[in-house]
């Protein structure tokens, strides 16, 4: 994964985060918008995914240890 230092997209992303919202209405937003909020959205996912992961292994160990 890139560093956000080292990508070119990372100033605009940032200001996109606070300004989108799921459902909200698109059709006024430049390529460019969508592309950057698209970025942000991988992100995301892919953040809510290595959070998943951590917590299934975490429930795992608490299983395991009793025996659940």
């Amino acid at each position: 994964m890139v560093k956000e230092e080292d990508d070119p997209l990372a100033i605009s992303v940032r200001k996109v985060v606070a300004a989108h919202e799921i459902g909200q209405t698109l059709d006024d937003l430049s390529l460019e918008e969508i592309s950057a909020r698209i970025v942000i959205l991988h992100r995301e996912i892919e953040r809510l995914e290595q959070m998943r992961k951590a917590k299934e292994a975490s429930r795992a160990v608490a299983a395991a240890f009793f025996k659940i």
